[in-house]
């Protein structure tokens, strides 16, 4: 059989070797242990390859690297759990992009099955791209974002103070600051917690070895007084010898495996190519050359198509556009105005590793002058933005994924009680091709609108790449902290009844202001940014079928409209469609705006409701929010109630 109907065609379960029996009082190995662990090692990284590259296959990416390399520290640590009760038997790992790791093993231990593998990151196979508690069988604990688990695995040593926990890092999670107040706790509290890091000097971005100088993990560790042991990651004698001397130590200790990402597999080994899903034709090359026959993998990686919504939308362009990149972009375009001084002297851009992701690679490629690479330290990122807006005349930019605005929020406060000037834009925003899934949903966008009455922030969802370019060129220089916001799928282009693009060269954004789409005696549907293409196929489908039903487009999300406000509350019925949290977005508000000015039509609001299925474009209609689950019926008025 071909593609993922066919069996798991490497017997991982045949051939692990079990009952190695490793001595953590004896730092060497006896040949049949190394031999053990070696063919282990083997076994896993062969297997890894293959199901991580049904992801590339099926277009929903998969991280392939970051599990083939800790393999050696993960098949170490399987060892030592078999052979005694004085560990809490959990592979934690603050990397959660090497969820593979954890299928694999949860396959091992025979909750799924091998075969099931194959359906990687794939909606509804219940194999999303982070670790989640209850969804997948085997699975011991949720990952949640990079770089969050240390602090929570000091609690679970703080409850089992007779065991030693072990968690896997790396030189991209160790970026996070809440690391170093981990690190600070297990010193001071002396918790029997040991990290394994996987240094191998690569994250999405680039290397921080040249984006980040002066970053060294041995020393950072060292510093807050954990003990530190560097060795070669790939030597299995010199990594076990790491292991018994941090077993041995009493308190907090850390092993730093250098090695090069994805080594051995050419194409990727120490690339960024290796932090993403490693491409088919490669993982075929690795396998044939680790002696499989080329029909094993290429029978089942050649047969396997990416999902294609069958669904074709009306009122709006077939052409398809990223609105994350039409903001670096339009970025570029406000910079083009400047003079290479001026624009050095006024504008300071900060990454946060993730430039190609969010659309700044193209200011750092066209301004470098303005631009500063960072690494993973959203807050600190975010308040060096904020600072360099300190001063009236100056502007910060700051850009991360949307999932992570929940982590500045303090910062945010910090940069309003300064009146910082700073644009800050989180892309990924929603749920819409989220394979990461739940952890990596950004849907709490409100939170950014945390100050008292007298102060304002402005929260804009552009609906395509065309608002997105009149928004940024209309308040890059506004004063104050600003958000814009975009999905990481990419939007059609909406078109007005006459088939021209509503948001074409004569359009002007006005901050504040609602658009309407088109007029509705029936009610209205208000929706805003990856929303609003497909809730106006769902209002043109209605007025097709002769319910005069209005749509507006809401690109501010957060301010009142008065005009608009009192024209759809005097309509019979108004329904919010958001991709946003249903609990904390704009639905959640604007009853209460309607009410607060005695308007009382019909109310209802959908957005995203309930953790996330895997997979890309499933993402939306599991939330119930595609066009054909947006239908107003239940709030129009019932005729026999006239």
């Amino acid at each position: 059989m071909a593609g993922t109907n066919s069996e798991f065609p490497i017997d991982v379960q045949g051939k692990f070797k079990r009952g190695l029996k490793l001595d953590p009082t004896n730092p060497k190995l006896s040949a049949a242990q190394k031999s053990g662990l070696q063919s282990n090692i083997e076994l896993f990284r062969d297997a890894i390859v293959l199901f991580t590259a049904t992801g590339a296959a099926r277009g929903v990416s998969g991280h392939t690297g970051g599990a083939f390399d800790t393999v050696p520290e993960v098949n170490i640590l399987l060892s030592l759990f078999e052979s005694s009760s004085e560990y809490v038997p959990i592979l934690f790992d603050e990397a959660g992009h090497r969820v593979a790791t954890q299928y694999l093993v949860s396959a091992l231990e025979g909750h799924i099955p091998f075969e099931q593998l194959l359906h990687y990151r794939e909606a509804n196979s219940k194999l999303p791209g982070h670790p989640e508690l209850g969804l997948t069988p085997g699975v011991k604990f949720s990952s949640g974002r990079l770089g969050h688990v240390w602090p929570w695995v000091n609690g679970v040593a703080l409850a089992n103070k007779d065991k030693t926990v072990f968690l896997l890092g790396s030189d991209g999670s160790q970026q996070e600051g809440n690391d170093a107040e981990a690190a600070r706790l297990a010193v001071a509290q002396n918790l029997n917690v040991k990290l394994i890091i996987d240094d191998n000097d690569v994250t999405i971005a680039g290397h921080p070895s040249e984006y980040l100088k002066g970053y060294n993990i041995g020393q950072t560790l060292a510093g807050h007084g954990l003990k530190v042991v560097t060795v070669n990651g790939e030597n299995i004698e010199e990594l076990w010898k790491g292991f018994v001397e941090i077993i041995a130590h009493k308190g907090p200790a850390a092993i730093v495996c250098k090695r090069k990402m994805a080594p051995g597999v050419a194409g990727i080994e120490g690339s960024t190519h290796g932090h993403d899903v490693i491409p088919v034709k490669n993982a075929i090359a690795y396998l044939t050359s680790r002696g499989y026959p080329e029909s094993l993998s290429a029978d089942i990686l050649n047969n396997i198509k990416p999902y294609a919504l069958p669904y074709l939308y009306i009122g709006s362009t077939k052409e398809n556009a990223a609105t994350r990149v039409q903001f670096g972009e339009s970025v570029v375009k406000v910079l083009d105005t400047l003079s290479k001084e001026e624009a050095a002297k006024k504008v300071m851009v900060i990454d946060s590793d993730l430039e190609g992701s969010t659309g700044l690679k193209v200011i750092h490629q066209k301004h470098p002058e303005v631009f500063v690479p960072s690494g993973i330290m959203e807050r600190g990122n975010f308040s060096a933005a904020a600072g360099f807006g300190f001063d009236k005349d100056k502007y910060g930019v700051f850009s991360t994924f949307g999932a992570f605005l929940e982590m500045i929020i303090s910062e945010l406060t910090m940069a309003r009680l300064n009146f910082c000037n700073v644009l800050c834009h989180f892309s990924h925003s929603g749920v819409d091709e989220m394979a990461d899934n739940t952890c990596h949903f950004g849907i709490n966008h409100f939170f950014a609108d945390n100050g008292l009455a007298d102060t304002q922030s402005f929260l804009y969802w552009p609906a395509d790449a065309a608002q997105m370019d009149a928004i940024v060129k209309r308040v890059f220089f506004d004063k104050g902290v600003r958000f814009i916001f975009s999905t990481r799928s990419k939007t059609p282009y909406i078109l007005k009844e006459d088939g021209s693009r509503f948001f074409g060269d004569d359009y002007e954004f006005v901050p504040g202001k609602d658009e309407t789409i088109i007029e509705g005696k029936a009610g209205y549907v208000v929706a805003f940014g990856d929303m609003l293409y497909r809730s106006w196929d769902a209002v043109l489908r209605c007025r097709q079928e002769g319910l005069d039903v209005g749509l507006i487009n809401k690109p501010t999300l957060n301010l009142v409209d008065e005009q608009t406000i009192r024209k759809i509350g005097a309509s019979p019925f108004v329904l919010v469609v958001e991709s946003l949290n249903q609990k904390t977005g704009l639905g959640s508000k604007f009853g209460t705006w309607l009410l607060e000015r005695q308007l009382t039509p019909k109310f209802g609001y959908m957005g995203t409701n309930k953790e996330g299925c895997g997979g890309l474009t499933e993402q939306i209609p599991h939330q119930g929010l595609d066009p054909q689950c947006q239908s107003p019926l239940p709030l129009l008025p019932h005729p026999q109630l006239e």
